[in-house]
């Protein structure tokens, strides 16, 4: 055998005794599964909320307006219904005013009632004169915790 054929014999043998002394690596573990997601936490109840005001004159047992209606006598009482959805706690309060003929507001009456509905709710005002009303323009602002939600316009004729 030459020198260059025994040189590689023994590269080889010395190559194949290394592979087989080297040690494998253990396969690495395979990533833990992503946690299922939190469940999404149950919706807040709806706070309270104004959906609509209704005015009239004559109110039926659940407090609605029977008759609505924007034009009224003089000697008629004037309702106010207020129709809420929504669970919580809330402070109602109407608002009337009278518009003098130079364009000013002349409060008539305020009145406010904090309501705790636990859902749909109607919630009643009203504004009546012995002597009877002047002829002329009216409103009623409905507030909601002190900001104006509805404003109705009226009139006495």
């Amino acid at each position: 055998m030459n020198n260059f054929t025994r040189y590689l014999t023994i590269a080889l043998v010395a190559a194949g005794l290394a592979a087989c002394g080297k040690k494998e690596e253990a396969p690495k573990p395979a990533p833990a599964p992503a946690p299922a997601p939190a469940p999404a936490p149950a919706p807040a109840p709806a706070g309270v909320a104004v959906t609509s005001a209704t005015l009239g004159s004559a109110i039926g047992a659940d407090m609605r307006v029977t008759a609505p209606k924007d034009a009224f006598a003089k000697n008629d009482t004037i309702y106010v219904s207020i129709d809420t959805t929504g669970a919580g706690q809330a402070k109602l309060t109407s608002r009337f005013t009278f518009t003098t003929k130079d364009g000013k507001s002349v409060p008539v009456k305020e009145d406010s009632q904090t309501i705790s509905p636990t859902g749909p709710a109607v919630t009643e005002f009203h504004i009546s004169k012995a002597d009877g009303w002047p002829v002329g323009d009216y409103q009623v602002e409905v507030l909601q915790n002190d900001k104006v939600v509805q404003t109705k316009r009226f009139s006495v004729r």
